[in-house]
């Protein structure tokens, strides 16, 4: 398929665009040589974020000042993702391969491929460097402490980010991406990332933080209850069933202190047949949440990682199906 064909294929509307952005993204990815190179535009939305909260998260304002502060910051974050967002798009349009162009910039806020593979690397490494190993590989994609996981608390850990970051990484970004096209897309990346940094129930952050941490619950609600129906719809991929699946989300998702976390990871404990999420502890506090699933008693295994691999690939696949059948009927 040469890129006239690609062209034309995608030249219908956003959600063609939709379909080859994760095309695109599940064979290309985020390859190192490139960003060795060049900065992430998830990491100048950092970069942003860090002077912001030099500039207005200041000790000496009371926590209503703070949080006002925090208020104006994140609507400045998303004024500026929104306003680079549409710029780029319009001048994409000015070419005659317009649309591949934004495809090609839409995938890299997009984490299919580089979710499996940081999650691949955590069942690799118990093959290669045993549980040491393992623990520094989940390190990379969790915030709690790993000395204090077993076997079966890395394998926990890899799954549970593999399920929430299906939402946040994939399911959310596409969301936007095909509701408001470029702009909402890097809009919606902005706030994740400013969550991810400022929206932490700390000291410092509880009040400046707050507006970033509500409106990241708010962009995905939608999204993280898509993606639970994915993963469950997907469940039989991994000997599971979607009647179980959906079951547990059902009965367990409100659980789980975040409002959109629990429903991909309920949907996840489900169809693999674990207990996910439970206490956990991180660096600087012990986070005391019930299990998800809690009626399954088998400790998870390093073939679990492939299991929820396989899992997530088949949802991954489901949801660009799901975007292919809706623009042919749109």
């Amino acid at each position: 398929m040469n890129a006239w064909t690609i062209e034309v294929l995608i030249s219908g509307g956003g959600l063609f665009i939709v379909i080859a952005a994760l095309a695109f993204d599940a064979l290309i990815g985020d390859p190192d040589w490139l960003w060795r190179r060049l900065a992430h535009p998830v990491a100048l939305f950092g970069a942003l974020i860090e002077f912001l909260d030099r500039r207005f998260n200041r000790e000496d304002l009371s926590p209503q000042q703070r949080k006002s502060a925090g208020i104006a910051t994140t609507a400045i974050l998303v004024v500026i993702a929104g306003f680079v967002g549409a710029l780029i798009q319009a001048t994409t349009q000015q070419f005659p391969a317009g649309n591949i162009i934004l495809a090609l910039i839409a995938s890299i806020f997009i984490a299919q491929r580089s979710l499996y593979r940081h999650v691949a690397q955590v069942r690799s490494a118990f093959a290669e460097g045993g549980l040491a190993g393992a623990r520094e590989a989940v390190a990379m994609i969790v915030g709690r402490d790993p000395e204090q996981l077993d076997e079966a608390g890395v394998c926990r850990a890899a799954i549970e980010s593999c399920a929430e970051n299906f939402s946040d990484g994939v399911v959310a970004p596409v969301f936007w991406l095909a509701l408001l096209g470029l702009p909402g897309l890097i809009a919606y990346k902005a706030i994740n990332t400013a969550d991810s940094m400022i929206g932490h129930r700390t000291e410092r952050y509880a009040s400046f933080g707050w507006a970033a941490a509500r409106l990241d619950d708010l962009v995905n609600l939608v999204p993280a209850r898509l993606s639970a129906l994915l993963l469950a719809v997907a469940a039989p991929i991994a000997g599971g069933s979607v009647a179980k699946s959906l079951g547990v989300v059902r009965r367990d998702a409100s659980k789980h202190r975040s409002p959109n976390a629990g429903w991909p990871e309920s949907a996840m404990a489900g169809a693999l047949g674990l207990a996910l999420a439970g206490p956990r502890r991180y660096a600087e506090h012990v986070v005391e949440d019930p299990f998800l699933n809690s009626e399954a008693t088998r400790q998870a295994v390093p073939n679990d990682i492939g299991r929820a691999l396989g899992l997530y690939t088949a949802a991954c696949v489901i949801e660009a199906a799901a975007y292919a059948a809706l623009a042919l009927v749109v």
